[in-house]
């Protein structure tokens, strides 16, 4: 697949190309089923599958593999539509499904939804790209930019104009960088990178963290004229899941790892453009980037995470009918940096009458519509610790169920902080015509997941 890929950086062996990835995942038919397990659409791309065989979506059931015969029928739903690929022998399921959702992509690019509606009014556009996505049922390309650069739903051109852009596609489409157009010109130079990370906990009522991980993407907005080289590097003691366990002893077991010692990702992808060969070697991110925004990266770290908030409820029951709670929240990250938008939701029972609450900074009030408590503090400082307390009282009732007790959750937004510890030590541009270039690196933690069990 010559589109939006991503290469796994689990082994040190560079991307396979798509005939060698799919070598025994070639798609022999693409369907488009609607709701009531109609074909609205296909294309038959192999001599190896038969229309007879094609099930219906009643059949389909949950499981998004159904096998009959030798035939594999793998698909998703999107809107209420079908996506399937018909394929047999032993297919790679994952890259199917990944080439499914690019299709579906590519199809919303197009038309701007994937609807029965839109390829039925769309058919000939519909088959004309089918046929540049898949050859003899090996993926090819799913760039919507190169794709668009000679399938349109414009009228015909000039030959002098048809000319000049044929040639300029064959390059993009068989060349090193097809994600790249050529003669890209900016008046202002500029690329971005966003390091974005959710950071999700769950503490028990005993204060033991039960799940503490983190999940982030690098996102770079391009704006760089010609065909520039960018290149930054992370930090020196990134390891990846595979280095990490070769470090370790097998017999042993696991010891407990301490901070600072290095940053373990335990799963991470790349964009194609990435030159995955530099990462392993010097941590070095160097690619070729794609005009626009995209995403460069994704990973995961389960590992040393930075905590960037602490919570600690104390919950009193007073008798039946009464409750006391004190809720301390306190800011784990360095007093030079501040959250945002922090929102606190603190569960009450669902017999509450009424309920008495103050914080020492921020609005807090009981919201019945909410079942509980909100607190929200627009900015929190870094090192500073924020109180709140209330005293609840509760309707009589009899025979009700214990309260259950629901977690404390937590949201916020933390800027230019990484949870994960993960930090752009450079980032620099090459290019031929070397140009001034405006460079920026943020890091922004938001909340996942993040709660804390009273």
């Amino acid at each position: 697949m010559d589109g939006d890929k991503f290469c796994s950086a689990d082994s040190k062996a560079p991307c396979a190309s798509p005939v060698q990835r799919l070598s025994s995942a070639m798609i022999g038919a693409l369907l488009f089923i609607n709701a009531k397990g109609e074909i609205i659409l296909d294309r038959k791309y192999r001599d190896d599958y038969n229309k007879a065989s094609v099930i219906a979506n009643k059949e389909a059931g949950r499981n998004p593999v159904k096998t009959i015969g030798d035939t594999h029928f793998l698909f998703i739903c999107v809107s209420g539509m079908y996506a399937v690929a018909v394929t047999t022998g032993n297919p790679q399921c994952a890259t199917c499904f990944q080439f499914l959702h690019q299709v579906v992509n590519l199809f919303k690019g197009y038309f701007g939804d994937f609807s029965e509606e839109s390829l039925r009014n769309n058919f000939v556009l519909f088959y004309e790209l089918l046929d540049e996505v898949l050859d003899y049922g090996y993926p090819q390309n799913c760039s919507i930019d190169v794709l668009k650069m000679y399938i349109t739903q414009e009228g015909d051109k000039s030959a002098a104009a048809d000319k000049a852009q044929s040639q300029a596609v064959t390059i993009q489409a068989t060349g090193a960088i097809s994600w790249r157009k050529e003669g890209i010109k900016y008046r202002k130079n500029e690329l971005f990178i966003d390091v974005i990370e959710n950071c999700n906990l769950m503490v028990s009522n005993k204060g033991t963290i039960l799940r503490n991980d983190v999940s982030g993407v690098i996102q770079v907005k391009c704006y760089l004229s010609g065909t520039p080289e960018c290149k930054f590097g992370l930090n020196d003691k990134l390891m990846l899941d595979n280095e990490a366990k070769a470090k370790k002893p097998g017999a042993a077991a696991p010891a407990a790892k301490k901070p600072g010692s290095g940053i373990e990702i335990d799963d991470v992808s790349f964009h194609q453009c990435v030159k995955l060969g530099k990462f392993d070697i010097d941590r070095t991110i160097s690619f070729v980037p794609p005009d626009g925004e995209f995403q460069l990266m994704s990973y995961r770290i389960t590992e040393n995470v930075n905590l960037p908030f602490r919570v600690l409820p104390v919950v009193k029951e007073l008798g039946r009918t009464r409750l006391e709670v004190n809720v301390k929240i306190k800011a784990m990250f360095t007093f030079k940096l501040f959250a945002t938008n922090v929102v606190i939701k603190i569960p009450l029972p669902k017999n509450t009458a009424q309920a008495n609450v103050s914080a020492a900074s921020g609005k807090c009030k009981y919201e019945p519509a909410q079942g509980g408590i909100t607190w929200k503090i627009r900015r929190f400082p870094g090192d500073t610790e924020y109180f709140m307390s209330g005293e609840v009282e509760m309707m009589s009732t009899m025979g009700d169920k214990q309260w259950s007790r629901p977690p404390i959750v937590m949201d916020f937004q933390v800027p230019m902080f990484a949870a994960s510890g993960l930090h752009v030590r450079f980032l620099k541009v090459f290019e031929k015509s070397n140009y001034q270039t405006i460079k920026w690196v943020r890091y922004i933690t938001k909340a996942g997941s993040y709660q804390h069990r009273i």
